[in-house]
């Protein structure tokens, strides 16, 4: 059947990639930077939001006291 691909077939195929590709390459590696860093900062957001909501539930009584005081100034 078919084996894996050698080092030249290897080195072939991606030649004709950077061919076809070369000048989409930078584009298309600059877009899945920005779309990693995206992913990453959706990621930290919703830990906090997690935590937030944590400290709420684990203190009601705290942050009643944070919004009576924050009604008084």
């Amino acid at each position: 059947m078919f084996s894996a691909p050698s080092g030249m077939e290897l080195a072939v195929i991606f030649i004709v990639i950077l061919l076809l590709f070369g000048k989409k390459i930078p584009e298309l590696a600059k877009e899945l930077g920005s779309g990693i860093k995206n992913f990453k900062k959706a990621l930290n957001e919703g830990a906090e939001e997690e935590t937030a909501k944590s400290e709420n539930i684990q203190n009601p009584i705290n942050n009643e006291v944070k919004i009576s005081n924050e009604k008084i100034s």
